[in-house]
């Protein structure tokens, strides 16, 4: 059994010594290059942890809430080690879902902008035709969701024989997602002599005893406390009768301007009827869930991400990867029936030390999640109304 080192954050830093700047880093120039274009200075704690540590050949696991910068945690060290390799595909990282792998996509482009590094995006619901010709034409990197990748395996159309560095992102979502069988499939196609990284918001023994089969003394780096809330995200819990949701969701959006919105629904079906319901209260608002293609889901992300659409209402096919830097408001419409994926929801505010506020509605059957999200999260959610509106009331919790 590997054995996982662990070190406090607190440790490493005092090792540290005084706060770095990415060029205390000792990244290639070209990447420093880009960060001074995407207007970053200082790395994030969990960036200034496994940064070093991934450079050095470590297998790394991270644990860091969601909007930490753990994406460029791991993509600036597997460039700085590639940017002056053979083309050949020696990077892969596997997320669980289409979404994040845009994502992760969109952070390497951002930061091989003055490099030739090429990297190519491998997920389902689009052709496999154009991937299959980027794969054959060659990579330095792959992004792969594991079912599309391995489709891509079986027809040969990539190889791992010089594979360096497989990188697990969001494995608790990949095996809450029943991905176990086709990580294995994967893994069993790389080189057992590799650098491995995994990432996790949260540590269930399932992801620890997937770090234990395939990495080796990993150092764990830690970033926060699992399960908490961001610190620079406002609870509030408005009780409300399950029929009186769509009324408050339309006072609050009317109220006041709001930079953007995320919505969440439990089913797709409440996902479409909330924005029907809303447009028809005049505001701009768009779905995104499984019953969407993937360039209608695309397109739905991209005018968020532009500001075209104020308001999007999503199952929890957003609540990870959705990389999005001025989200105001998280709203759940529905109370998440698992506390860490309220954590997760309202991950998507309060992002890189920016404030955010994440709003939960709660009918009277929604009483006792919520208890059991403050117990999860550690602190009491003030119940809040509309002044000057009654939307009901709500048996005392």
């Amino acid at each position: 059994m590997t054995d996982i080192t662990q070190q406090t954050l607190a440790e490493r830093e005092a090792a540290a010594g005084p706060t770095l700047s990415f060029a205390d880093l000792d990244l290639h120039p070209a990447l420093l290059d880009a960060i001074r274009d995407a207007g970053y200075t200082s790395p994030t704690p969990i960036q200034r942890e496994a940064i070093p540590l991934a450079r050095k050949g470590r297998d790394i696991m991270g644990l860091a809430q969601t909007g930490t910068g753990k994406t460029a945690a791991f993509t600036l060290p597997i460039l700085d080690r590639l940017i002056d390799g053979p083309r050949r595909t020696r990077a892969l990282i596997l997320t669980p879902t289409r979404e994040l792998c845009v994502q992760v996509e969109e952070s390497f482009r951002k930061y091989a902008k003055h490099t030739d590094i090429e990297v190519a995006a491998v997920y389902g619901g689009v052709p496999l035709e154009p991937q299959e010709k980027k794969l054959r034409a060659g990579v330095d990197v792959v992004v792969a969701t594991p079912g599309r990748l391995i489709d891509h395996l079986e027809r040969q159309n990539v190889v791992f024989d010089d594979l360096e560095i497989l990188v697990l992102d969001e494995a608790d979502r990949m095996l809450d997602m029943g991905f176990a069988p086709q990580i294995n499939r994967v893994v069993s196609d790389v080189p057992p002599y590799r650098q491995t990284l995994l990432f996790s918001a949260t540590m269930p023994p399932e992801v620890e005893a997937l770090a234990r089969k395939y990495l080796r003394k990993p150092i764990v780096v830690q970033v926060g406390v699992r399960s908490a809330a961001a610190s620079t995200v406002t609870h509030a819990v408005y009780p409300v009768p399950r029929e009186k949701k769509n009324a408050l969701l339309v006072e609050l959006l009317t109220g006041k301007v709001h930079e953007s919105v995320l919505v969440f629904t439990r089913t797709k079906h409440g996902a479409d009827r909330v924005v029907r319901d809303l447009e028809k209260a005049g505001l701009s608002a768009t779905a995104m869930h499984a019953d969407k293609s993937q360039s209608q889901r695309t397109r739905a992300l991209q005018d968020f991400k532009d500001g075209k659409t104020h308001v999007l209402v999503a199952t929890d096919i957003a609540q990870r990867g959705l990389d999005i830097s001025n989200i105001s408001h998280v709203i759940n419409y529905d109370v998440p029936q698992q506390a860490e994926d309220y954590v997760h929801r309202i991950g998507r505010t309060g992002r890189a030390a920016k404030e955010g506020d994440a709003y939960t509605f709660m009918a009277p059957d929604e009483i006792a999640m919520v208890r059991t999200i403050e117990r999860v999260i550690g602190q009491p959610i003030p119940r809040v109304s509309v002044p000057g509106y009654d939307f009901g009331t709500v048996a005392a919790d």
